[in-house]
């Protein structure tokens, strides 16, 4: 399987939950207002020997000619939008859930911003997501999941096809799902929001912005262990050096 990272850049963000574009080289942190978090905003895509998967679809943003961040990511690693055959979606907070429509501005219509995937999202968190509504869920960029036939709404644990496990995990947010791709013995872990950068899966962190913080610590303890053993590769939506980590 072959893993690339689809950064979209660095971001701040504090408890307005407005992401605020960040340059490393540049910006102090501590100029931001305090309690801002520095974070990494980085989809991935996977190219497997059935599939081309993309991992969580940004925040949405478009570049200067117009056209999607996304989408011009992944021109830049020579895939198209067309080519993306599954879209997993671990929640739809609005930095990982931008990206699932684009808008037609002459049409004034919104589209699917892979029209030949599949779309899977967990159907408890889309009715949640579309009820709660702002400041963390975007729900017009959404909605959208539920008009058409390109989604697949999971509950529960499961498979996908015969090489994609989710399991829903709750703890970030109620109803947060996390995905393993396993072909020719290497595994894949996407932990999205519940194990969202390598410092901690090392060490004992508690976040007041998690749904269930102890949770989303023992879950990475649970992984961290687990993967040294099993040998996984993990990958770090929100981690500005590491995007991806691996055992074997």
């Amino acid at each position: 399987m072959k893993i690339i990272p689809l950064s979209e850049g660095a971001f701040t963000i504090d408890a307005t939950k407005q992401f605020v574009s960040f340059d490393t080289d540049k910006d102090d942190l501590q100029q931001r207002p305090l309690g801002s978090l520095l974070v990494e905003i980085q989809p991935f895509v996977i190219i497997t020997s059935k599939d081309v998967i993309l991992l969580d679809t940004g925040l949405g943003f478009n570049v200067p000619d117009g056209s999607l961040q996304i989408h011009q990511n992944l021109l830049n690693n020579g895939i198209g939008p067309m080519e993306v055959t599954k879209v997993l979606l671990s929640h739809l907070h609005k930095d990982h859930s931008g990206g699932v429509s684009k808008e037609d501005k002459i049409l004034n219509q919104k589209f699917m911003s892979f029209p030949n995937a599949e779309y899977y999202v967990n159907k408890d968190e889309f009715d949640f997501a579309m009820a709660k509504g702002k400041p963390s869920y975007t729900p017009t960029e959404f909605e959208i999941l539920g008009q058409t036939d390109q989604v697949i709404f999971t509950q529960g644990n499961g498979m996908i096809g015969d090489y994609i496990k989710y399991e829903v995990t709750g703890a970030h947010c109620p109803f947060h799902q996390v995905f393993w791709i396993e072909e020719d013995g290497q595994k894949i872990f996407f932990g999205a929001d519940v194990a969202p950068q390598l410092q901690q899966m090392k060490n004992k962190f508690i976040a007041k912005y998690d749904f269930d913080g102890r949770k989303c610590m023992e879950l990475r303890q649970q992984w961290w262990e687990q993967g040294e053993k099993e040998k996984w590769t993990f990958l770090f939506y929100h981690d500005i050096k590491t995007p991806v980590y691996s055992f074997v």
